[in-house]
């Protein structure tokens, strides 16, 4: 196997980045690869990793939502992780939308795959796309997105599908999680916070706003037997929602920055809402009801999914988002919704791992040639 005694560098930015690759990571140390995990110290990515089992070695966090911030943060993350990707000595590597992996990987002359399903991060694209190797994105985002950003013809590796479909197609449900959780299937409801810190967002939002403030309450009002659960991404929603919840005086809301094992805690919940994508895209991929209610324009992924008929839909005011959800919970689940069946539907698509893993090899055993 061309992979086989080789050396992989990996570094893992955020959850998603975990989670997305952990089928490639697997893949490669089954076939003889050594492989190095390097992790940002970012939102749930600690806990994320701890869970799925990776060896990683924590280098660098989040510079914040200012300027300053995020630049610092990346001076001394690419200082740290220098010396330990340099005495590694990697024949390759591969992260997704990570900065200083790709500055690291040309600086040192590395082979290097990046994936990126998010060209609305300009900032980091022109960062990235001319110093890598390899791109991976998904064939329903133009490539013309990607090539005023930097990116080349030659760098593209387009595949059918989106990147969520690496682990939902290999996702198999435990209902463990209701016992874990304290809750009953079908009966409760999880809610994602917006992503107030990224370079999209953090002109429009202050960081500790989120618009579930102003739906939630007519929600709880109408399902009071059900649980919600508002997963936050900063301290500072986590602050103004639990202030902003008491109001309601329901002790089924439940404010958190963290809920275990996300994808059987979704699959068998009434509802998903999220003000970012990928949440809402895991859980319409397995066929549940999902609200996205990001303030911004609809993602190509999004529209992806819209246009092939999975249960997403993208609604920007909170009256709306109100509607959607009392329609969502008020009938019966679909025939089959607490069950597997969603596999079938991805099979006519592509894991972009396995596109990934193929590259990974094709040029290792070129370096041989």
């Amino acid at each position: 196997m061309a992979v086989a005694g080789k050396r992989i560098w990996v570094d893992i930015e955020h959850q998603k980045g975990g989670i997305m690759l952990h089928g490639l990571f697997k893949r490669l140390e089954r076939e003889g690869a050594k492989l190095l995990y390097t992790a940002r110290d970012f939102g749930n990515n600690r806990q994320v990793l701890d869970e799925l089992g990776i060896p990683y070695k924590l280098v660098g966090k989040h510079g914040g939502a200012t300027l300053y911030g995020k630049l610092e943060a990346h001076v001394e993350r690419l200082r740290a992780l220098l010396p330990v990707v340099h005495e590694f000595n990697p024949d390759h590597s591969v992260s997704f939308g990570s900065v200083e992996h790709i500055r690291i990987a040309f600086g040192l002359g590395i082979k290097s795959i990046f994936f990126n399903d998010e060209p609305r991060s300009a900032a980091v694209a022109r960062l990235t796309h001319a110093l890598a190797g390899h791109i991976i994105t998904p064939r329903c985002i133009p490539a013309d997105e990607y090539f005023k950003l930097g990116a080349s013809k030659e760098q593209l590796v387009r595949y059918n599908g989106i990147d969520e479909i690496a682990w939902i197609a290999r996702y198999r449900p435990d209902p463990g999680v209701l016992d874990l959780m304290g809750v009953e299937k079908g009966q409760y409801v999880l809610m994602r916070t917006e992503m107030t810190h990224t370079e999209y967002l953090r002109q429009v939002m202050r960081p500790e706003e989120t618009r579930i403030a102003e739906f939630l309450p007519p929600i709880v009002k109408a399902f009071p037997n059900h649980k919600f659960f508002l997963l936050v991404r900063l301290p500072e929603q986590e602050a103004f929602l639990k202030k902003e919840t008491e109001r309601l005086g329901s002790k089924n809301v439940v404010v958190t920055r963290y809920i275990p094992r996300i994808q059987d805690f979704m699959f068998y919940s009434a509802l998903v809402a999220s003000g970012g994508g990928t949440i809402v895209r895991e859980s319409s991929l397995m066929g549940i009801p999902s609200i996205e209610f990001f303030p911004g324009e609809t993602a190509w992924q999004e529209h992806f999914l819209m246009d092939n008929g999975f249960p997403l839909h993208h609604v920007k005011d909170p009256a709306a988002v109100v509607d959607r959800a009392m329609e969502a919970l008020s009938g019966p689940p679909d025939a089959g919704r607490f069950t597997e069946a969603f596999k079938e539907k991805l099979k006519g698509y592509e894991d972009p791992t396995d596109v990934c893993y193929e590259y990974i090899a094709r040029e290792l055993e070129d370096a041989k040639s």
